[in-house]
């Protein structure tokens, strides 16, 4: 990596406020970070520190309350909805703990959904090909209520792995799996990360899994811990 190379995301003194039944709660209290193209880069730190939300902020998926946010460039604090998720479709896979498959389609429609939303023409072909690179190409007609925990984790890698994006997002990629499955999903993430030459950013409690990436960024209470920081 090289340390001159423009950051692939850049986080300005961005701050995140939400609006909960006990009035105004602040999640992050100002986060400078830069992420350079291809690097793998875990997020931790005890729950409730603001790991997922500082996530959702890179993608988009939450909107800041102050400070900025870039993305390949772009300045995702000045898109309306339209323009973020049509910079997400092109630009982002994003994989969640809870999969977030669609129930009523098969594995290789929900694969395949994305490359059609893009007006990929062969959408199907390749989205038959990521099945296959996650071992799951025999599974292809089953729905995720035919496919077990791990089973549905794949087909969610695969299906953000298959626009081949410039940004991966993963957020407890491993959290509702047991040991096998967890380590299963974590070479395939590591691998289609690699295939598609993808930045990796995750957040997780695995310890094994953060030390797999290039970098870790510890989290408290909404802030980077500048300490834990210094310690590495």
């Amino acid at each position: 990596m090289s340390a001159m190379s423009d950051p692939v995301l850049s986080l300005q003194d961005a701050r995140l406020s939400l609006d909960g039944n006990a009035g105004r709660v602040d999640i992050l209290h100002g986060i400078t970070l830069d992420v350079t193209k291809g690097e793998t880069l875990a997020l931790v730190g005890p729950s409730g520190s603001g790991k997922s939300s500082l996530l959702m902020l890179m993608g988009g998926l939450e909107r800041v309350s102050s400070g900025t946010v870039t993305a390949l460039g772009q300045d995702l604090t000045a898109m309306n909805e339209d323009g973020l998720a049509r910079f997400r479709r092109d630009n982002m896979g994003v994989v969640f703990q809870s999969f977030h498959l669609i129930p009523t389609m098969t594995a290789l429609e929900n694969v395949a959904t994305p490359l059609e939303l893009a007006g990929v023409r062969d959408a199907f072909p390749r989205a038959q090909a990521e099945l296959e690179a996650v071992g799951l190409a025999h599974r292809a007609g089953h729905y995720p209520a035919q496919m077990s925990g791990g089973e549905q984790q794949r087909v969610a890698l695969a299906r953000a792995a298959a626009p081949k994006p410039k940004i991966l997002l993963a957020d407890e990629p491993t959290g509702n799996l047991d040991g096998a499955n967890g380590q299963a999903i974590m070479d395939l993430l590591f691998g289609l990360r690699a295939e598609h030459g993808s930045t990796l950013i995750l957040v997780t409690h695995s310890q094994e899994l953060a030390a797999r990436c290039d970098r870790i960024i510890r989290l408290r209470d909404g802030l980077i811990d500048a300490t834990a920081e210094a310690a590495e």
